[in-house]
Formats: structure tokens, sequence, C-alpha cells
């Protein structure tokens, strides 16, 4: 496939809700863990989203709303001034080079450990219902994953004040719209999934039930941005963080169709199998399945090449592509696409989270 064809849809312009985007080139939320145990952006992180601005949107790494929310070392918050006051200058970064820049808003629900709670309480779910995979890096080691606390039915109010909480953070900090994370076996997902929700209050049982948490926070978040700034991040396929649910198809069709009716900007599916895993309760959910239940723009992620991620965006399965791995070793991803020059090998994982500049912004631009 030719550079011209490519230039006519992946690397053409596309208006996202009225942001003008340069680009169809997403960098998707990757977790890295470079913001210090006080979990503070820092210029080091400005240096990392701004090398591999040239892409049309950023979407942050998962941005914790409270320290409830916290499960992952050394990755950022926003629930505190300080932090909202440092993410300035990594927004101010990636704003420079003309790009727009969501920050995305997390919970990590079960996947936490007491260690990182404070007072060493549990981590909190949908329902009390364990992790099945081995073991979570924390502070104090490598530990098995504990059995969850369920929320407690008039917690919750509490939760969805800290989502608007950290919303309004994130616009004070310059942020141009904010992604709410629902998928991949975090909190939101947790409340979505019969396999992890056992609830029998209003936030459990039917598919309106378990839509409710979410359907909540994302109202509460458009107090703070409008509509065609939010987006919502769902993983229907996926089995990380021990999930699958056997209804998957009717609940996220249920939940994509519930989100259509608020005009969001974007909703952002994970459809790729390889990385993330794929539970076999079903035929795979596609983009294209979405498109009948959701007329706002569609982003495609997972296990897409340049010449998948056209032929996605030519077929109207998707309007934008995000990359992970690739961009993590490629900071000029959207150049190399352009001109057809070779990427660098994926990074070893065992880099990604080193905690310093190796494995992050030390990979060549080309031709270097």
């Amino acid at each position: 496939m030719t550079t011209q064809t490519l230039a006519k849809t992946l690397l053409s312009p596309f208006d996202l809700a009225g942001l003008p985007l340069k680009n169809r080139v997403v960098m998707a939320p990757l977790t890295r863990g470079r913001a210090g145990k006080e979990r503070i952006p820092n210029a080091l992180m400005a240096e990392y989203y701004a090398q591999r601005s040239s892409v049309g949107l950023i979407i942050s790494e998962g941005v914790t709303i409270s320290k409830q929310a916290n499960g992952w070392l050394n990755s950022p918050g926003i629930y505190t001034e300080e932090q909202a006051q440092a993410w300035k200058q990594v927004v101010d970064a990636v704003h420079a080079k003309g790009t727009p820049f969501f920050l995305q808003l997390w919970h990590t629900g079960r996947s936490s450990h007491s260690s990182f709670q404070e007072n060493g309480q549990l981590p909190v779910s949908a329902s009390a219902i364990k992790l099945t995979n081995d073991d979570i890096h924390t502070p104090i080691g490598k530990q098995p994953y504990e059995t969850p606390r369920a929320l407690e039915t008039n917690e919750i109010p509490l939760v969805v004040k800290d989502y608007r909480q950290a919303a309004q953070r994130a616009k004070y900090a310059g942020f141009d719209g904010v992604e709410i994370h629902a998928g991949y076996g975090y909190l939101l997902d947790e409340f979505l999934q019969s396999k992890t929700n056992h609830r029998t209050d209003r936030y459990g049982g039917n598919l309106e039930n378990r839509y409710r948490f979410l359907n909540e926070i994302v109202e509460a978040v458009l107090t703070v941005f409008p509509a065609n700034r939010v987006g919502v991040r769902l993983s229907p396929n996926s089995t990380y963080n021990d999930m699958g649910s056997p209804d998957f198809r009717e609940t996220f069709l249920y939940v994509a169709q519930q989100l259509n009716q608020y005009g969001l900007g974007y909703l952002a599916l994970i459809d790729g199998l390889e990385f993330n895993g794929f539970h076999q309760l079903g035929e795979p959910m596609g983009t294209a399945e979405f498109r009948d239940v959701f007329t706002g723009a569609i982003i495609a992620n997972g296990d897409y090449t340049q010449e998948t991620a056209t032929a996605a965006i030519k077929a109207g399965n998707a309007d934008l592509i995000g990359f992970g791995r690739p961009i993590i070793s490629n900071p000029d991803l959207v150049e190399r696409f352009a001109n057809g020059w070779a990427l660098n090998p994926l990074a070893d994982p065992s880099v990604w989270f080193s905690f310093d500049k190796e494995g992050y912004t030390d990979f060549p631009t080309y031709p270097e």
C-alpha cells in the first residue's frame, strides 16, 4: 500500500467533535510508572509525551482519581492540588507541539493491594471476588492478590465525587478533555461485568443496574467538561485482570447504546486479541459491531499495524487508531508511517517500568 493512499486515511486530518486532529494516529494510554512515590508528574514525563506529540491525539496513562484508586507503583495521580499543578508542565509541553491531550481517569479497583491503601484497608470492587492472577507488584514487593471488599452502597457517591473532582483538576491543568477508563478489569469494568458484579443492590443484577455506576460518573464528569471532550474506554474481549463474562456481547452493546445518548467525543474499544487475550466466550466483538449503536467517533486499539489500521479506517470500522507498544519504541511513529521508514524493534517489557529514562525517553528517532 502506497504512502499516498495512507495519507488519505491514517495520516489524514480528523475533526473530533470540533477538535481538529492533524492525523488519525492516537497515542494510547500506557502506564509507565515514572511519577515517583508521591505520584507527581515531572519533567521526564513532559519530555516523554512531547517526544510523541506528532500523533493526532494523546491520551495520558491511567491517572488515579484518589488514594483508594492507586494500585500501580509510581503511577501518577490527580487527587491533590500539587499533582494538578505538576501536570501543567506536561500539558504545556504537548500543547507546544500543537497536539490535543486528554487525561485518563483511573481507579484500579480489585487489582490493587492493601499496601497501596490508607491504613492497610482492602482494595474495593463491585463484589468480594478475588482476582485469580498470581501476584501483584506492591510497595512491599510481589504479593498475592487479596479478596477485595465490596463497596458499600453509600460509598459509591463518594467515588463518583472523586471522579468529578479529578476532572476538575484535569481542566485546571489544561487538558483538552478526559477519558473515563471503564475497561481492563478495573473498578468500572468490575461493575459492568456479570463475572465480577454479584451485587443485590441498585448497582447489581440486570444490565441497567450494572451500568448505573458508570452512568453516574459520566454525568458527574459532564458537569466539568462538555460531552464532546469526554471519552469512555471499554474492553469487551479482554481477559486482562481475569475478566470475561458469558453475556459480554449483550453487556457492551447495551453500554455503548446508553453512552451514545450523551454525544461523547469518542468511544475507545480494545478489540485486539493478541496482547490482552480473548476469553473465548463467543465470537470476539469488533468495532464494526458498535457502529450500529454508537454514532460518535470510535478509536480502535490493540495489535494494529500501519496496514491494518488503514484498512479499518477505509472500511469505516474506526475513525482513529490507538497505538501502544509501537509508540513506546518509536517516538516518531507518525513520521515513520508517512515516510515508509522501518520501525524500531518493540522494547523489552522489562525496561518499560525502570522508573527512569531507560526504556522511556531514550528510543532513537529515524534516522539516527
